[in-house]
């Protein structure tokens, strides 16, 4: 598969065909990018929620500045962060380490402990912010891999968060609302999709040293 070709195919879907669904197999692929995609010190402090549900996604609507696309998509996925990161967090993180590479605590102990500290250094809506971080890292990944797969997608920050968090309960399970990506496949009469990428010159977003 050309690469740029399905980078160029992608855009902003603007308007879904609501009678076509992603298969079983096509939501695998994306559920692994996720958990594949690279996070600082592999630490995962975020979650994908994967919205099927009509009556839910019909809920959303409003909370989303009433952006059609979280209803019409084959799925909603919500990207989440931790409330917090808490030293229990990285302890499972190394003793998952352990556990699946066999490392010694006496290689691990310095690594686990740097990063108990260095988040201690930070403050609640500093730890928040790092994994937001991390969220946009994830949001990169998957629009690629679904444009790699031929699934339609649209970025999106304009929802209301708390409103998300409020209908879906997430503080439950001490997470945030921060990224919403809609995917499934473009409408026939979405007139986006015939529109010519508007990017600056390969020269000018492009500095090489050589």
């Amino acid at each position: 598969m050309d690469t740029i070709k399905q980078l160029e195919w992608r855009y902003a879907t603007k308007k879904f065909d609501v009678t076509k669904k992603l298969s079983e197999e096509k939501l695998n692929v994306v559920k692994q990018a996720f958990n594949l995609t690279a996070t600082s010190f592999g630490l995962q402090t975020i979650k994908l929620m994967i919205i099927e549900d009509q009556n839910v996604r019909q809920s959303l609507i409003k909370a989303s500045f009433n952006q059609k696309q979280v209803a019409d998509a084959s799925h909603l996925l919500v990207i989440c962060v931790q409330n917090d990161i808490s030293t229990a967090d990285i302890n499972n993180y190394y003793n998952n380490i352990k556990g699946i590479r066999h490392t010694s605590e006496t290689i691990l102990k310095p690594y686990r402990e740097d990063l108990v500290n260095m988040m201690a250094r930070k403050s609640v809506v500093q730890r928040q912010q790092w994994s937001t971080n991390q969220a946009y890292i994830a949001l990169g990944n998957l629009m690629t891999v679904c444009a790699m797969e031929g699934i339609d997608s649209c970025p999106m920050e304009g929802f209301l968060p708390q409103e998300y968090d409020r209908i879906l309960e997430l503080e439950k399970q001490g997470l945030k609302s921060v990224l919403l990506l809609p995917i499934g496949y473009r409408a026939d009469d979405d007139m986006f999709s015939t529109f010519k990428k508007v990017r600056q010159p390969i020269e000018e977003a492009v500095i090489e040293f050589k």
